[in-house]
């Protein structure tokens, strides 16, 4: 055996997917074998791979301890004179296996070998190569020098920025993404260290072979795409924490003992600096616009009350009470942006009408709120109503002029009306734009291009991959998707360096999927296009399920003493409420059944009633009843949950 591949998974069943199409095209020719660990996932992985891929040697595991732990359970299998450490989110060329394997029987010296690295942009990652973590290097790199002077000898060791990129090098440090291993190295030197969980085993492992004698090679006459997840964001606190005590294992296993103390301490305080840091920045960009539009809104007001009341209420001299301004419209404000929350006005991308919902919402409250309060707090219907107007036009505005500025996270629909060019043949060009019309993204334009260049524009084509620049110009198009079936790997990362100053992203469609995968830089998780018309996991979803969930229990507890003749279980009746107002339940939830089988559904709140309750019939299939979740987690709208209440009513003390 010629090369033995490990992939490990945890919940990345499209990735992984799109990542062993790739892999099995580049195994052409060459005496392989594919390892997949899956570290318990629940996103439906191991069925997907057990169907697709049946040569792919699948081992389930019932826990995740780690990436370290899963890799060296398929090396313990691996018959493989080589072992290739690939991470799921990547995609090699199809030529990559085989130039990697040449080189290194080339190369007896060598013990590890690293390519080079695309993200899904096609821009160059600097962490294909990667010198020593040494306590200088660290700091460097903690403090921000080696960023500020990348091509330094000084400053930058640790991205080795001032090796030249296109050219082989021997390097300290290879990438965990896609490392290569010469088994015998590995005989005499150990496996990966179990004691790093996630991040720092690559590190370990290169030093290792370096001082074993031998050679770590940078190797960039092959590319492969390496998106990064929602895991690897550098701001996030998992990244920050896991990331950082990796170093300090390795600098305690490695260095002096004095090395190691000084080291451990300034990576700790680098933890807690940039784990302040990211706090901040995450805080201050959640309350950053409701701030904005609660000052916008306030200052109108405010310049309203004052010629309001010095022009019609109070023409002769005098002031509204000190309560309207500083009690009664904070109460509107909040009444307002709360509404405004709900409604999804605050979710990105931003849209509009959202926020002219949650307006119309907040006032009709207000207003409602208005009249049933004493005479004496009647300060102004005409200030409420004026200042709803003046709060959805500020609001809208300023929306628009972020929208215009190109301030990123604020683009108005940003995932509405795309201009898509699908590059591929016309069988596979016809099913991902299929795919692209039912993911509910509404796309303004839709071009099918072909990869074969002697086409002309007939069956629906409207170009050739060698018009790609000329076509993107034309028919203003936003993004590109390259069907894998028909555009080999390398082309594809060809055309995404071309292309790189055109303002275009790139997504891939492996073939037969129902995916489509792309990222946009190295700090984003990967944009996945699914079929999914209105999945229960969106963001609003979620929230409208919460929202009907304590209504209805405001609504139940009400009317409970009435409620007692009508439910066969008042006792459980009256439990249920209190267990779905503190979050512990949900009214409507899957069956016990589909509950079983947690892969095949995303994760909710367990259901006192589930969508069988909508139906007379007592007795359905198991597969009708699962048929039945899968609809109701798919399509999901809040009057579903209303009427299953409701017909459901009298199982609502069930247990």
């Amino acid at each position: 055996m010629k090369l033995s591949i490990v992939v490990v998974n945890y919940n990345v069943k499209y990735f992984v997917e799109q990542c062993l199409h790739s892999v099995l095209n580049a195994c052409n020719g060459l005496d392989t074998e594919i390892f997949v660990v899956d570290n318990n996932s629940v996103d439906g992985s191991v069925r997907m791979i057990r169907d697709k891929f049946p040569e792919v040697i699948l081992i389930e595991n019932k826990e995740n301890k780690g990436f370290s732990y899963a890799n060296n359970q398929a090396i313990r299998k691996a018959a493989g004179k080589y072992i290739l450490l690939l991470n799921p989110d990547t995609i090699v060329e199809d030529d990559t296996l085989k130039k990697v394997v040449e080189f290194m029987d080339s190369h007896p010296d060598g013990g590890g070998l690293g390519v080079k690295m695309l993200d899904g942009k096609g821009k160059f990652l600097p962490e294909s190569k990667r010198g020593l973590p040494t306590p200088l290097v660290a700091f460097f790199k903690v403090f921000g020098f080696s960023a500020l002077f990348p091509k330094s000898h000084l400053f930058g060791k640790y991205h080795l920025g001032f090796l030249d990129k296109d050219k082989i090098h021997v390097v300290d440090v290879l990438s965990g993404a896609f490392m290569l291993l010469r088994k015998s190295v590995l005989d005499k030197i150990g496996l990966l260290d179990d004691e790093f969980f996630m991040y720092g085993e690559d590190i370990d492992m290169s030093y290792r072979i370096t001082k074993a004698g031998y050679k770590n090679y940078y190797f960039p006459e092959t590319r492969i795409i390496h998106y990064k997840g929602e895991s690897t964001k550098k701001s996030s606190l998992n990244y920050i924490f896991v990331f950082y005590n990796a170093m300090i294992v390795f600098a305690t296993k490695h260095f002096s003992k004095e090395n190691a103390r000084a080291f451990s301490m300034m990576i700790n305080f680098a933890i807690y600096f940039r784990a302040f840091i990211s706090i901040c920045t995450r805080f201050i960009s959640k309350i950053l616009l409701p701030v904005i539009d609660t000052l916008l809104i306030f200052a109108g007001i405010l310049v309203m009350k004052n010629y309001w009341e010095r022009n019609f209420i109070y023409p002769d001299g005098g002031h509204y009470p000190f309560t309207f301004l500083y009690i009664s419209v904070p109460i509107y404000l909040f009444i307002w942006l709360l509404c405004i929350y709900l409604s999804g006005g605050y979710d990105k991308p931003v849209k509009l009408l959202k926020v002219i919902q949650g307006m119309s919402v907040g006032t009709v409250i207000i207003l409602v709120i208005y009249s049933l309060q004493n005479k004496e707090y009647h300060f102004s219907r005409a200030l409420i109503i004026l200042g709803a107007i003046w709060g959805t036009l500020i609001m809208t505005g300023a929306r628009y002029l972020f929208h215009l500025l190109n301030i990123s996270g604020y683009r108005l629909n940003s995932e509405k009306n795309k201009r898509f060019v699908i590059i591929g043949e016309k069988d596979e060009s016809e099913r991902v734009s299929r795919l692209i019309q039912q993911t509910g993204m509404n796309p303004a334009f839709i071009g099918l291009v072909s990869f074969q260049q002697h086409r002309n524009n007939s069956n629906g084509f409207i170009g050739h991959l060698g018009q790609i620049k000329e076509i993107i110009t034309i028919h203003k198009i936003n993004e590109l998707i390259f069907c894998a079936k028909d555009v080999p790997a390398q082309v594809i990362m060809d055309k995404m360096s071309e292309l790189k100053n055109e303002q275009v992203d790139y997504k891939i469609a492996p073939p037969e999927s129902l995916s489509i995968i792309g990222s946009n830089s190295i700090n984003t998780s990967g944009d996945l296009y699914v079929i999914d018309i209105n999945a229960i996991t969106k963001r609003s979803n979620r929230r409208n399920k919460r929202l009907l969930d304590v209504l209805a229990s405001l609504t139940l507890l009400a009317i409970y003493p009435a409620a007692l003749f009508l439910v066969k279980k008042p006792g459980g009746l009256l439990k249920n409420i209190f267990l779905v107002m503190f979050s512990r339940k949900s009214w409507v939830g899957f069956s016990p059944q589909s509950a079983q089988e947690p892969h095949k559904l995303p994760d909710i709140k367990k259901g006192i009633l589930m969508p069988l309750d909508a139906f007379n019939q007592k007795r359905l299939t198991e597969e009708t009843t699962s048929r039945l979740d899968l609809l109701y987690a798919r399509d999901y709208k809040p009057a579903n949950d209303i009427n299953i209440i409701i017909k459901g009513f009298r199982n609502l003390g069930r247990h």
